[in-house]
């Protein structure tokens, strides 16, 4: 059974088509990478998946439940985590402070009790600051946990980032570009990490990316889009050999 249903979907704005009839699917433990060129509707999936763009047709399941007509939080406590191609932190804020903002969701107490910090709310602070602890360590953070975000290097912000999505505890985690304006030992230092969350925590990622090399050597399928509509879906050898692709993404004439 799949983790995530995208069924023929349509999303039009001022008649202009963002999304033409798009359908995948997304299973545990794959990373399947969109890409196509800029206004191909790659952020508009995401959008849709996330709960910031209902589409005027089509279905969309996560874990077996209907996400259309959900509010994001609604959709992000489900289980659905994002990143954005822009660095959206708090950047008065430490790494640490940034981190524990993804555990939000998770806390399940008051007012009172957030301010006296006894009973549930103690133990659940406690409870998430190891769960913070343990994404510290595995991104490799310790250096800046205590540093506001603002004076980090770009490539560690995009590595906060990431880390504040996986302290929500995603079942499907989205990434939107995850690389984008980094060097390239950066990129390397992301695509490990991006590696090795499909491959030792079991998370299965949707990535949208430019980068070519990067998203042919990480992604178990790929689907190709062009001006919102879906061009080729397989595995990237298959896809780089598809004439579609090739005349409409990849540069070259089939």
């Amino acid at each position: 059974m799949a983790l995530l249903t995208f069924e023929d979907v349509h999303l039009s704005f001022a008649g202009v088509k963002a999304i033409d009839g798009v359908s995948f699917e997304v299973h545990q433990a794959e990373l399947l990478a969109l890409i196509g060129p800029n206004g191909a509707g790659k952020t508009s999936i995401f959008n849709v998946l996330s709960g910031v763009y209902r589409p005027q047709r089509g279905r969309v399941t996560f874990l077996g439940e209907d996400v259309l007509g959900r509010r994001p939080h609604e959709i992000a406590a489900m289980g659905l985590a994002r990143t954005f191609q822009n660095v959206e932190l708090f950047h008065n804020l430490t790494v640490l402070d940034n981190l524990m903002l993804g555990r939000h969701h998770h806390f399940r107490y008051g007012a009172l009790s957030a301010l006296a910090w006894y009973g549930r709310a103690r133990r659940a602070e406690l409870a998430a600051r190891a769960r913070i602890e343990d994404i510290i360590d595995f991104l490799e953070l310790e250096a800046w946990r205590r540093h506001p975000v603002r004076l980090l290097p770009y490539g560690i912000q995009k590595r906060v980032e990431l880390g504040r999505a996986l302290a929500m505890e995603p079942r499907l985690l989205l990434l939107d570009e995850p690389v984008a304006g980094m060097n390239l030992e950066e990129t390397e230092d992301m695509a490990r990490f991006v590696l090795d969350i499909r491959d030792e925590l079991g998370i299965p990622v949707v990535l949208v990316d430019h980068d070519m090399a990067l998203v042919m050597d990480l992604a178990d399928r790929v689907l190709v889009l062009d001006f919102g509509r879906p061009v080729a879906l397989g595995d990237p050898a298959e896809v780089q050999q598809d004439p579609a692709v090739i005349e409409a993404y990849l540069g070259g004439t089939a």
